[in-house]
């Protein structure tokens, strides 16, 4: 039986995503701070489906991690579905903090020990490190500094695992999934969001791309062809432009 963790399951993408999985056969342990979302999905595949409270921000979740992952017997891969973000113009110290403990020190602190866990046990069958980062991460935008800076970030950081994974012969791969805007819990619903995609449009493509083991997937392709003219994009011209949602 094939065994995924998924942290940040309790809610939008991740949750979705580990129910398909659960329904599927595969053995999945779910992570998050509000485990009575994470209990509900384990009442459904009581069998597949192996729960641990997880705050990625506290110094005990690496070791509630590595509970994770004798609970589910082993791990073959780690989807990285956690964060936040904010609409923030006025550069809030709050919601900068906010998104910097989720997306930056958390995340590297559970990426780095799924890498360790990888290290220590995948031989001859590789393991897998995806995460949900997003298009925000090619350019800084303004109105979501701290959240863009973040996602290029995490963009960076597997990156340079990558690196050090060829470096060091650990067979682990890495996929970079870059959703643009999803109707989740993380968006306000009173706005409106261009290309904005369902749960149900982007879960099968982000799915997809795990199981082809895709280095890179920008979810979808509209997002993708807008991505690549935001990279050719010079600063001179990029601060020029003004993206108010």
């Amino acid at each position: 039986m094939k065994k995924i963790i998924i942290v940040g399951a309790s809610s939008g993408i991740g949750e979705r995503i580990a129910t398909d999985f659960a329904r599927a056969g595969w053995r999945v342990g779910v992570a998050a701070r509000r485990v009575e979302r994470l209990n509900a999905i384990k009442e459904l595949y009581p069998a597949n489906v192996a729960v641990a409270e997880i705050d990625v921000t506290r110094q005990d979740a690496v070791k509630n991690f590595n509970g994770l992952i004798e609970l589910t017997d082993g791990m073959d891969i780690l989807l990285y579905a956690a964060g936040t973000g904010f609409y923030d113009p006025d550069l809030e110290d709050t919601r900068i903090d906010t998104t910097l403990s989720t997306n930056v020190t958390g995340f590297a602190r559970i990426v780095a020990a799924a890498y360790r866990y990888f290290k220590a046990t995948a031989n001859r069958t590789p393991g897998q490190i995806a995460v949900i980062t997003s298009v925000a991460g090619t350019k800084g935008i303004g109105v979501a500094a701290a959240y863009s800076a973040s996602k290029q970030f995490q963009q960076r950081f597997i990156n340079a695992l990558e690196q050090l994974a060829y470096q060091q012969q650990v067979n682990v791969r890495f996929t970079d999934i870059r959703p643009g805007f999803v109707r989740t819990p993380l968006l306000d619903p009173e706005k409106e969001y261009p290309m904005i995609m369902s749960i149900d449009q982007v879960a099968p493509l982000i799915e997809t791309a795990i199981l082809k083991r895709k280095r890179r997937a920008t979810i979808d392709s509209r997002w993708a062809i807008v991505n690549g003219i935001w990279r050719l994009v010079p600063q001179c011209v990029w601060r020029h432009i003004s993206l108010k949602w």
